[in-house]
């Protein structure tokens, strides 16, 4: 029964917090309410993601002291007040350190403990499984994202801030529930082997970079897709839709980034995702349009989502369950990295020249050296 709780446990807690990725949403409100510019609102997602990675890099050092389920109720408590703090702010100061920062840290803390608990209860299709956890950020965006249109417009930003704030203390506290209820541990004691130290840099590095590279093409699409929609000529409804669905693929493609490592050889999957944004971004690169727009941001997007997934996948095959979270804090720090150059490079690109066109070419050249770099992987 462990393993389905655990899985239960990390839908329950992820789903909130992946509305991370619906931020594109709030752009313009929040921007009208406390009058600042894109490159603003995007250094302030740049932030939350700096603040995620914090909390990853932390839970491993914390989950093996404090009851799992004690560290998932702080999460939810964490976050929740900062989203209402966010709700209740009437600064931007007062945004950034509740959104920025106390969103940020619960999400990052709560994200490696579940998915630590999911890779110690899961022993089949382990590919599979860690490619689900992390599909589940794009897809509460892909949820969220058509619920928060249809609030702003109807109660307004506060109150579809604060509730979110609810919701996510309410999927903590299911969280932690799940943890203690089936007593989901953090370790495994059986003695595992692992790589040569040198080889496990080789491979860290490798993986890092690949990382990296899709993040921060899928990052710009994930924080700024609405944004970008509207600027090739997308209507407001359509960015909203757009949003929706390029989340939504997102998710899909991290559940196959998993699912395929289970089946095919890891630089096969990596470059064949790379390859497949590289054709996205020269397809907006070439036509153009709102609809050419939606068609490309979801095909980088979808690369990003396969090396998420099997970024998560590799951990398990290359390092093994007791390191998996340990490696994994470590590792999103390239994922940190990615969220504060592409993303807030393009919104200040929009701010100066009203286009994304050339962010789309830069994005289009970090996928291509990924192809070149994941070709390096180790098969096994």
């Amino acid at each position: 029964m462990r393993a389905p709780a655990a899985l239960v446990a990390a839908t329950a807690l992820n789903l909130p917090f992946g509305t991370l990725y619906a931020f594109s949403v709030f752009l313009k409100p929040l921007e009208a309410l406390l009058d600042v510019g894109r490159a603003q609102m995007s250094f302030v997602f740049a932030l939350a993601t700096i603040t995620l990675t914090a909390g990853m890099v932390v839970a491993p050092s914390v989950y093996r002291k404090i009851p799992p389920w004690a560290i998932a109720l702080a999460c939810g408590a964490c976050s929740a007040s900062g989203l209402f703090l966010s709700a209740a702010a009437t600064t931007f100061s007062q945004f950034v350190l509740g959104y920025g920062v106390l969103f940020g840290i619960g999400a990052g803390a709560g994200f490696i403990l579940v998915q630590q608990g999911v890779n110690q209860s899961v022993t089949a299709r382990s590919g599979l499984a860690n490619g689900y956890v992390v599909s589940l950020y794009p897809l509460g965006a892909m949820l969220g994202a058509p619920v928060f249109g249809w609030t702003i417009e109807a109660y307004g930003i506060r109150a579809t801030l604060a509730g979110l704030g609810v919701a996510v203390f309410a999927g903590c506290a299911l969280t932690a529930l799940l943890l203690r209820v089936a007593d989901i541990r953090m370790h495994q004691e059986s003695i595992e082997e692992e790589m040569q130290r040198e080889e496990q840099w080789r491979v860290f590095f490798l993986l890092a970079t690949v990382f990296f590279l899709a993040a921060a093409a899928g990052l710009m699409v994930m924080s700024q897709a609405a944004g970008i929609v509207q600027a090739y000529g997308g209507a407001t409804a359509v960015a909203v839709g757009a949003t929706t669905l390029i989340t939504g693929a997102v998710g899909a493609a991290r559940i196959a980034g998993g699912w395929l490592t289970d089946r095919f050889a890891i630089p096969r999957v990596a470059m064949g995702s790379q390859l497949f944004a590289v054709c996205g971004a020269l397809i907006l690169s070439l036509w153009p349009g709102p609809l050419a727009a939606v068609t490309a941001l979801a095909m980088i997007g979808m690369g990003y989502g396969v090396i998420s997934g099997l970024t998560a996948a590799a951990i398990a095959r290359y390092w093994g369950k007791n390191a998996f979270g340990r490696v994994a804090g470590r590792l999103y720090i390239a994922w940190c990295v990615a969220a504060v150059s592409l993303p807030v490079l393009a919104g200040w690109l929009y701010d100066r020249t009203a286009s994304y066109s050339t962010a789309v070419l830069v994005a289009g050249g970090l996928n291509l050296l990924a192809v070149f770099v994941a070709g390096r992987f180790p098969a096994r």
